[in-house]
């Protein structure tokens, strides 16, 4: 990437072309889960990529870096806001229970809130990969980068992932047999989400 390339041999203003390229990425990241501190942490996860620039392989892919900085940064950010002291396993624990509020997400139709509450009921790791994967368009390889996890593990947390969002959604009174199918194909409740800017 000719972008990241002269960024790294000290060019300012590719750095910020480059930034300014995926801040709409980031902002649909972070919006859905952490309410008026979206700012706060893209400019979190921007100052890490400055800082760590040099740590870019050139071989990995740059958005599955940013994902996995910006991943870290959100984890940091739930580990500081809680109050106890017990540590968080992201591999059970999910926004509902953290408490978290999605403010600034406003759901227009009944079957999209109802998938957003359901997103939120399953565990953060696993809600983060369906985003990446779905929202953000990282291929199965970026996105076992950006979880850093091997390849195989990353295909077997979208499909946990993918029936965890399928039960959520089946304990919710009133849910549609339409809605449950959409389960299967994510895709398109993904690109009306990338229009509408919101995840």
């Amino acid at each position: 990437m000719a972008l990241l390339s002269a960024w790294r041999n000290g060019d300012q203003r590719a750095g910020n072309q480059l930034l300014q390229r995926y801040f709409p990425s980031l902002y649909r990241f972070f919006s859905g889960k952490v309410g008026d501190e979206v700012d706060d942490l893209i400019q979190r996860t921007f100052l890490a990529l400055v800082r760590h620039r040099d740590d870019i392989r050139d071989d990995a892919s740059f958005r599955a870096y940013l994902f996995t900085v910006a991943r870290h940064e959100f984890y940091r950010y739930l580990r500081t806001r809680r109050r106890r002291r017990e540590p968080l396993d992201f591999g059970t624990v999910s926004l509902a229970d953290l408490k978290t509020s999605p403010s600034g997400v406003v759901a227009r139709q009944k079957d999209h809130e109802r998938l957003l509450i359901a997103l939120r009921q399953i565990p953060v790791d696993l809600q983060v990969a369906l985003e990446l994967y779905y929202w953000e368009e990282l291929s199965t390889r970026e996105l076992a980068a950006a979880l850093e996890v091997p390849l195989g593990t990353a295909k077997s947390k979208l499909r946990r992932a993918r029936e965890r969002l399928r039960r959520a959604l089946e304990q919710q009174v009133g849910v549609s047999l339409s809605l449950l199918k959409s389960v299967d194909n994510l895709e398109a409740w993904a690109e009306a989400m990338r229009n509408k800017g919101t995840a």
